[in-house]
């Protein structure tokens, strides 16, 4: 539903964007293009929070000899960046393959865009593995980071707004005392942390939807500010709040789900480790 209201045309708002996903393509429509995120989302998450947590570790060693001190609101926002620089790296293919196979059977209809041979509303590609082999093939390896300034530009940000939220809320809600927060104030800081960061990062999502969708059958965007004065031209600022709705609803479980699993990982192991050297 995101990339369709982003990056589509004729949906319309969430309710009327459900419908007609599920009238055109029925049931199967809402899980388009979710193969190549599911196989590769463990590797992305281990990468963003450990890239994070390393670079905590670093800066406590740095600034106080002690890689296990707590952070300041300075060093959660370098490890933020960090992070959201090297999860650029790895997530641009993996949002470029999943927005091509969710957006190939959208129609086009403005006379102005130059269509490639395939006709608009027909398949381009026949699944991730084809999608990533054909874009490899056209547009070379800068075809396959299309959009990577704009994600980089939605990641930073974002990132930020993921990590220093779940923080202090976690901090905010622990009794004076406890050690750790319970596994309740862990997911519903994640939960409030997700909501928060999709808030802020979905006008360049907005802005990396398009410029990744384009290409399936057009090619109208020739960079990231000329996709956002485009953008704002055509549908004024409203368009950078497409999608809104939908992302912050999505944030809060997910990441919710993503904090505790971590959480209660590194618990686990820490355990499984003083067990064994003791």
């Amino acid at each position: 539903l995101q990339t369709r209201l982003q990056a589509g045309q004729g949906y319309g708002n969430t309710l009327k964007c459900i419908l007609t996903v599920y009238r055109n393509e029925s049931l199967a429509g809402f899980f388009k293009g979710m193969s190549f995120p599911l196989a590769s989302i463990g590797v992305y998450s281990s990468v963003v929070f450990g890239a994070f947590s390393s670079t905590q570790r670093w800066l406590g060693r740095l600034r106080h000899a002690d890689p296990a001190a707590a952070p300041s609101l300075a060093d959660m926002a370098l490890a933020s960046v960090v992070a959201g620089v090297i999860s650029v790296g790895i997530g641009t293919p993996v949002e470029l393959v999943k927005i091509r196979l969710q957006m190939q059977t959208q129609p086009y209809a403005k006379a102005k865009v130059k269509l490639n041979s395939t006709a608009p509303g027909s398949p381009v590609y026949r699944g991730p593995m084809h999608c990533l082999r054909t874009i490899l093939q056209k547009e070379g390896i800068a075809g396959i980071y299309r959009g990577n300034v704009a994600m980089l530009l939605r990641d930073i940000p974002g990132y930020c707004a993921y990590f220093i939220p779940y923080a202090m809320f976690c901090d905010w809600v622990t009794p004076d005392g406890s050690l750790s927060p319970n596994a309740f104030t862990i997911w519903m800081a994640g939960g409030v942390a997700g909501a928060v960061s999709w808030a802020v990062c979905t006008p360049m999502d907005v802005v990396k939807s398009r410029l990744q969708a384009d290409g399936v059958y057009s090619n109208q965007y020739k960079g990231t500010l000329d996709c956002m004065l485009q953008s704002y031209q055509n549908e004024g600022l409203k368009v950078f709040c497409r999608g809104l709705m939908v992302n912050t609803v999505r944030g809060f479980p997910s990441s919710a789900a993503m904090f505790l699993g971590y959480e209660l990982s590194l618990k686990a192991m820490k355990r499984c480790q003083n067990e064994t050297n003791s």
